[in-house]
């Protein structure tokens, strides 16, 4: 994960007739996942069947997904073989409006992918809390504080959501940088952006119709502006919207922009995927990707080669450090209604399981959180560097706000980039949002 990515799909306001053709969707989806079966009982989307389950995600449709669910159904259906399970793979644009009908209806999936962070905590009310189910789950996975709430787990992480600065050491060569040796503080990172616009190219690739972009930014630059306290003050929801430090971050993206950091028009841009189709055609010298399964080391890799590079966030202020921002990437969580909770945790078993975690780095290039996957033969040196920072990482900063909260930064974001606002106008209305 969010308009959306498919590690990060956000809620949006729709058109009617966008909000009508999703009724639509969401009809036939419910209707499908509740249809009698043959002895008349019904299906176990409605809470009604323990002879089959229904997921819902927006990753089963994707090809490169298909060794992951396999493995999983082969899991499953060892341990259960007369239960039919139906994987519903929803558009990520819509999945959470389509998701939110279905729980205001009480009726839908009995397994749910979910992103870590906001768009799973403003939902556990409609879902089954986990804890007594986990067993040894909980050493073998990592990435669990993304998909808690109030001491409660509401998922099982799958991958790992992490926000490294990717870089191409061609266009670093071509601008007269050293290729090997990346930005550290945010003052090289400065010097390396003003040698790279002279060349003709962008800094950065930056896509954000979506308003997502200031995500990306405000996790990928915290770590090196914000102390350790208010680091960790901050993920506690004890945030100073006020403070020198998060202005100092909103204030970058402004400036960034005014010195022609970013291509034209990224606020038409669409951050998925079209920034990183840019990123993958040699049009910037930089971009902050992702480590799951989209933007990410091993997708960057099939058009760099080994003119790909990756590094951490660069230090930004005296206080701040360099360390990668990572969490839970997303999940699958059981719904309250299901008929059978414990069969629908043995599913989402299945699906985190360490042969099927396996096939999804593999095939998709996930960074999975099962912590026993040994990625050392990728042949990629950047996903070796990647899991090198893990062990000193901090959860992401955005990812502790709530979805209205980002909702509102996303629009600000743009006004930013326009110069329709101020950055201490923006930080006064987030700062009241931020209740």
């Amino acid at each position: 994960m969010p308009a959306a990515s498919p590690d990060g799909p956000r809620t949006r306001r729709l058109s009617p007739r966008l909000t009508a053709a999703i009724g639509v969707s969401l009809f036939v989806s419910l209707t499908a996942c509740s249809a009698a079966s043959d002895d008349g009982t019904s299906g176990g989307a409605g809470g009604g069947s323990t002879d089959k389950l229904v997921v819902w995600d927006w990753k089963s449709g994707d090809p490169t997904a298909k060794a992951y669910i396999d493995a999983a159904r082969a899991d499953f259906a060892a341990k259960h073989p007369d239960v039919e399970v139906e994987f519903v793979a929803q558009p990520f644009d819509n999945y959470y409006t389509l998701l939110g009908t279905a729980i205001e209806a009480e009726s839908g999936p009995d397994v749910v992918l979910f992103n870590g962070g906001a768009q799973l905590r403003d939902r556990v009310d409609a879902l089954a809390p986990l804890d007594d189910l986990l067993g040894d789950n909980q050493e073998r996975l990592t990435g669990w504080e993304a998909f808690q709430a109030d001491g409660a787990t509401y998922a099982v992480p799958i991958t790992l959501q992490g926000m490294p600065f990717y870089y191409n050491k061609a266009v670093y060569e071509e601008a007269g940088l050293d290729p090997e040796t990346p930005p550290a503080t945010y003052a090289e990172l400065e010097a390396a952006c003003t040698a790279i616009v002279e060349t003709g190219k962008d800094c950065f690739s930056l896509g954000n119709k979506e308003g997502i972009g200031i995500e990306f930014h405000l996790s990928a630059y915290g770590p090196g502006v914000m102390s350790t306290e208010q680091y960790d003050a901050w993920l506690a929801g004890e945030r100073d919207w006020a403070s020198p430090e998060v202005k100092q971050i909103f204030q970058m993206w402004v400036d960034q922009s005014e010195a022609g950091w970013f291509n034209d028009g990224a606020n038409s841009t669409a951050k998925f995927m079209d920034e990183y189709t840019k990123f993958q055609g040699g049009e910037s010298g930089n971009v902050i990707g992702l480590i799951s399964d989209v933007a990410h080391w091993k997708s960057f890799d099939e058009f760099l080669g080994d003119d790909l590079g990756v590094f951490k966030p660069p230090v930004v202020t005296d206080q701040g450090s360099s360390v990668l921002p990572v969490e839970g990437g997303i999940g699958y969580a059981v719904t309250e209604w299901t008929a059978d909770p414990e069969l629908a945790y043995d599913l989402v078993d299945s699906l985190s399981s360490t042969e099927a975690l396996t096939a999804f780095y593999a095939e998709a290039g996930a960074i999975a959180s099962d912590t026993s996957i040994d990625t050392s033969d990728s042949g990629i040196d950047t996903v070796g560097d990647i899991v090198s920072w893990l062990p000193e990482s901090k959860p992401l900063l955005h990812s502790a706000l709530s979805a209205d909260t980002l909702e509102l930064m996303h629009r600000l974001s743009q006004q930013l980039l326009e110069g329709s606002t101020t950055v201490d106008d923006a930080l006064q209305q987030l700062a009241a949002a931020d209740k």
